[in-house]
């Protein structure tokens, strides 16, 4: 059975850890011809480099306020909508619901960006025309620092609840179902059990779920923005994951780009385990 494990480790080995290496980089002024060898050793001068950028300060303003935007809004969303969905009794209704509201999940981003720019262009997009018809002016949602945080968190949200709700339906799945049979005989209605029964079961997966999410919140949707933002907007939706690329790849500045998502994954880890530790003493579970 342990033999069953090395196509798995020697893919962690390969893929996730040799490239380790290459964080050398965030400590040197890397040049691309001496190579990782070759290049001069400059310490934590990239790191100081980056507290004293103004442009990564925003950088990381605007990572901290799409991800707690999706957080705050987006999270409790398929929570919602698993329990509601568990209440519906036809089942083919149930699962024509289900299979619908997870199918955008399966589009990829340079799909659903392409989507919402013909929705959402001020010349003869579908929003802006009713705009129109109402007697407003077009709205140009996707160049307007006002708007593109917002058309961030609709877009992500109209892509991955359906499918986050997933998980929170197996969650209910896996409750005891004589539970709601008692619940029932003693008289409690579809939402007291919904609220005393289906909510404190799902919570190990709610926390779960919540711990992961928070360990990824410098990660605010880098392909998602990429593919939908612009200069006009770099104000309001440059995020970390964007911000690398254009350092690394637009000004090949591979050594600053690197110690910024040095950063990034150092402090996401830290976001986790402080999760994990808030987790096993307030609920006494650990997620490790």
């Amino acid at each position: 059975m342990y033999a069953l494990l090395i196509p798995g480790l020697i893919f962690l080995l390969l893929f996730k850890y040799t490239p380790m290496y290459g964080i050398v980089i965030a400590f040197q002024d890397f040049n691309i011809f001496g190579g990782i060898k070759g290049s001069d050793w400059v310490g934590l001068e990239q790191f100081r480099k980056l507290i004293h950028s103004e442009e990564f300060l925003q950088v990381l303003g605007n990572t901290l306020l799409i991800s707690l935007y999706k957080i705050v809004i987006l999270f409790p969303i398929p929570i919602v909508l698993a329990l509601l969905l568990n209440e519906v009794r036809r089942m083919f209704f149930k699962r024509t619901i289900q299979t619908i509201i997870y199918l955008p999940h399966f589009l990829s981003w340079v799909i659903i960006s392409g989507l919402f720019l013909n929705i959402l262009s001020p010349s003869g997009g579908l929003v802006n025309e009713i705009i129109r018809s109402l007697g407003g002016q077009p709205i140009s949602f996707l160049t307007d620092n006002h708007f593109f945080r917002s058309v961030v968190v609709f877009t992500a949200g109209w892509k991955e609840i359906g499918w986050n709700a997933i998980v929170f339906i197996a969650a209910i799945a896996g409750i005891d179902q004589e539970q709601y049979e008692a619940a029932a005989i003693d008289g409690a209605g579809r939402i007291r059990q919904m609220a005393s029964i289906s909510l404190p079961g799902m919570l190990p997966t709610i926390m779960l779920m919540f711990i992961l999410r928070i360990g990824s919140l410098l990660e605010a949707g880098t392909e998602q923005i990429l593919t939908m933002y612009n200069p006009l907007v770099y104000k309001s939706g440059d995020v970390i994951g964007t911000f690398v690329y254009r350092i690394g790849l637009g000004q090949q500045d591979y050594s600053f780009s690197t110690a910024v998502g040095l950063f990034n994954s150092a402090f996401g880890f830290l976001l986790v385990v402080i999760g994990n530790m808030l987790s096993r003493k307030f609920l006494q579970r650990s997620i490790w």
